[in-house]
């Protein structure tokens, strides 16, 4: 099935439901709390609280769209299967809701649980056509004051007919969304994901396609919950992921949303190895997008993703000796798949004046920049991420350029100060942005981010015990695929076919404990990175490391330490400091590949 089938056969669903169909809202949103659309519900929010009527502006209490959305959370990991910084969400929201009232006028009175789970199930296996023998579903489990689901439970299982057996129970973590941005309205969640096969759908071995949102609380900057007076609607479907299952793909470039811009990649400058290819279209296709929105090259907000974005292209033309100009070519195969749609992207002229002019400024800033760092004997983290911010010349050049000035640092190094001038900016446009900006006079934002620094430390530690833990029970197949650390979050992808049982995921979380407990010392040593090896200590096979590495262990000594791995920290001092190791939602990213996320209290 074709991506514009699948937009129209969802408008199409619950337009005939009562539903408003509600175009795209811009990638740059009216909400303040938020650099950039990265939800469907977003353009929403202020018809959950009550300040916008939606009979007034749609005539119905209920809306869809396909939404545009973009996340920076997740630039570092393009180039593999699945990440993206551009995707589509499908979604379908309800507003002002009383919770008992059925689905008597069409739905253009507002609904909630019943009404949308039966919509999501109707739609999957009626209207797509999926097998609901592949079909499993997660609810909330109850957690931190939030009771549990058990209306979803009933409904899932007493009136969809979904057995017990495959429907599954959640925290926080994994099973309550929200808010976008600082505040706003969340609630718990039923998730929907599908296996390859019945058997699989049993173990809970499958891919999340549809999360729905059950609005009943309303988060404030404090993240306190108060009920909200009426609850709400409100769910997302990611198209890519959707396009990938019902089209037999392999990986999202796979699908007919990519295959004309990998095509166009390929044709002009035959060769390039298939991570260099999807970050290019990636980067390209969401550079498109962001210009056509009105965002513009700059070294702040919105603006400083996209000159992020295109100086990568830049980058990457560079490295791998690629003559041709890309922009153009690409901007065509976009307009190609997604001009019908979207027809912003169809200023050709006003969106290629833009690269034109940051190109020409790039080529200026090498220039100049090639000079600055000739004066460096070695270059730290910080005065990388300071002559990128400057010069504009990003890591992956550096690399290139002065491999012996930047040997001790690492891309994750890079990504952590990119991540603290977002925090810094933040903080500095109250009004734009709220949070941090309140602390400014009053001397607290330092603590602040100090105990998030102290989180994000007891969280990384605990990705070398998971790691050491992972291997001793599943076996020595058991690599590193990527992480994501935040002191909101942690995940952990690693090489593994199958999801964990439960049994296994206990003797995971026995282990790291026990390590906890034993109040290891976090140490490390520095040698030749042929030397490291040969110690067995881990290392991420996707990273570039110098002559030279750090080997972090967690015991008494490198020969017999609980863990080792090649890293440059920041780590607790002793294990006892990480707490207690938790494992939650287990998800599947990939042919082989397994995620977890995880917790420490």
């Amino acid at each position: 099935m074709k991506a514009s089938e699948i937009r129209k056969k969802f408008l199409e669903y619950f337009k005939q439901h009562g539903h408003a169909v509600v175009p795209s809202s811009s990638l740059v949103p009216d909400d303040p709390s938020v650099l950039l659309t990265t939800a469907g519900m977003q353009q929403f929010k202020p018809y959950y609280v009550g300040k916008a009527d939606p009979m007034r502006d749609f005539g119905s209490r209920n809306a869809t769209s396909v939404q545009k959305c973009f996340r920076t959370s997740d630039i570092e990991e393009v180039g593999d299967r699945t990440h993206l910084t551009f995707f589509e969400m499908l979604g379908n929201f309800s507003f002002a809701a009383p919770a008992t009232q059925e689905c008597s006028d069409g739905g253009r009175g507002g609904y909630f649980k019943k009404e949308a789970i039966h919509y999501a199930y109707d739609f999957v296996v009626n209207t797509l056509g999926i097998d609901r023998e592949r079909m499993y579903v997660t609810i909330f489990a109850g957690e931190h004051g939030v009771p549990e689901d058990k209306e979803s439970f009933r409904i899932w299982h007493e009136e969809i007919g979904l057995p017990k057996e495959r429907i599954f129970k959640h925290g926080r973590a994994d099973n309550f969304w929200g808010p976008t941005g600082n505040e706003g309205p969340c609630g718990p969640t039923t998730e929907i994901y599908i296996a390859a096969n019945a058997e699989d759908a049993l173990a809970g071995n499958g891919v999340e396609i549809w999360n729905v949102v059950f609005n009943e609380y309303y988060a404030k900057p404090d993240k306190t919950l108060e009920k909200l007076e009426s609850p709400g609607i409100d769910t997302g479907m990611g198209l890519e992921r959707l396009a990938v299952m019902l089209q037999g793909a392999d990986t999202v470039f796979d699908t007919d949303l990519f295959l004309p811009v990998v095509a166009t990649i390929r044709d002009a400058h035959p060769g390039l190895d298939d991570k260099t290819v999807r970050v290019l279209a990636d980067h390209l296709r969401s550079s498109i997008f962001l210009i056509a929105d009105g965002v513009r090259p700059s070294n702040k907000e919105a603006g400083y993703v996209l000159r992020r974005l295109l100086r990568r292209v830049l980058v990457y033309g560079i490295i791998r000796d690629i003559h041709a100009d890309l922009f153009p070519l690409v901007l065509t195969a976009v307009q190609q798949v997604f001009g019908n749609t979207y027809p912003e992207i169809t200023k050709t002229n006003e969106i290629s004046d833009v690269w034109v002019a940051e190109k020409t400024k790039f080529e200026k800033a090498l220039a100049l920049g090639v000079k600055e760092i000739e004066k460096y004997g070695t270059i730290s983290a910080q005065e990388a991420f300071m002559i990128y911010e400057t010069f504009g010349l990003p890591f992956e050049l550096l690399q290139e350029l002065v491999p012996a000035k930047v040997k001790g640092v690492r891309a994750e190094d890079i990504e952590a100060e990119f991540k603290k001038h977002q925090e810094i900016s933040r903080a500095g446009a109250e009004k734009k942005f709220g949070g941090h900006g309140l602390l400014l006079d009053t001397g607290e934002l330092k603590a602040a981010d100090e105990e998030e620094l102290k989180k994000v430390t007891r969280l990384h530690t605990a990705t070398h015990l998971a790691q050491a833990a992972l291997r001793k029970v599943l076996g020595d197949d058991v690599h590193q695929m990527g992480s994501d650390i935040t002191a909101q979050r942690a995940r952990f992808d690693f090489s593994f076919p199958r999801k964990l049982t439960d049994e296994e995921v206990k003797k995971v979380e026995d282990l790291v404990n026990g390590a906890v407990q034993q109040d290891l010392p976090m140490q490390y040593v520095e040698m030749p990175i042929e030397e490291a090896k040969k110690t067995g200590a881990l290392y991420f096979f996707k990273a570039k490391y110098g002559d030279r590495v750090k080997v972090y262990f967690a015991g008494h000594d490198l020969a017999s330490a609980f863990s080792k791995e090649f890293c440059g920290g920041p780590h607790v001092t002793h294990t006892l400091e990480v707490g207690k190791f938790k494992i939650g939602k287990q998800e599947s990213v990939g042919a082989g590949a397994r995620r977890i996320r995880f917790s420490v209290d």
